[in-house]
């Protein structure tokens, strides 16, 4: 898979991306809201969580301007890729996990144009019409970004995701396609 949108590329995760991706799940400033401080990775948690064979899941490297900065998953939203219920029977329903790994580049507006143009890449690659994302309750910053792009707050999921030793309320939020806006 690559995907390109003005200044963004997005490819399929490869080997040699190993190195980064144990920088980025390094940062405690990351981890905060992605996998937890409490987990930091080293090269074979890297391999084991994003190198196995799964192949329901699209799992991706962000590149901006040529320099890669950070990371993105898809996936269908079935019994296996998703606890969220309610998805999937009548509608192509995806979920989508994302983080922008480079400090230098947050607080850009790059994580907006990153989900922005996947939104489009899955209305028009895979037909999705609807899209959810279950960030933490707390995580202002990509809840910003995710309103920003269209997502609306359906409503919070309590001790949805166990992060650091105990059990954390999220958001359930969803994009309803341009199609099916006025459906929903």
């Amino acid at each position: 898979m690559v995907y390109k949108a003005d200044k963004l590329l997005v490819r399929t995760i490869e080997r040699k991306d190993e190195l980064k991706l144990v920088k980025w799940l390094s940062n405690p400033e990351v981890l905060a809201f992605y996998e937890g401080r409490d987990k930091l990775y080293g090269l074979r948690m890297v391999r084991e969580d994003f190198y196995q064979n799964e192949p329901e899941v699209s799992k991706c490297i962000v590149i901006y301007e040529g320099v890669a900065i950070g990371y993105i998953q898809f996936y269908e939203i079935t019994e296996r890729t998703s606890n969220l219920s309610g998805y999937g029977e009548n509608e192509v329903t995806y979920g989508m996990d994302q983080f922008i790994g480079e400090p230098n580049y947050w607080g850009k507006g790059i994580g907006t144009m990153l989900v922005q143009s996947m939104l489009d890449y899955l209305q028009q690659e895979k037909q999705v019409n609807v899209v959810v994302l279950d960030p933490h309750v707390t995580n202002y910053r990509a809840i910003r970004c995710y309103e920003k792009c269209g997502f609306k707050k359906i409503k919070q999921l309590s001790a949805h995701e166990y992060h650091e030793g105990e059990y954390r309320d999220c958001w359930l939020m969803e994009y309803r396609t341009r199609s099916r806006r006025g459906n929903s």
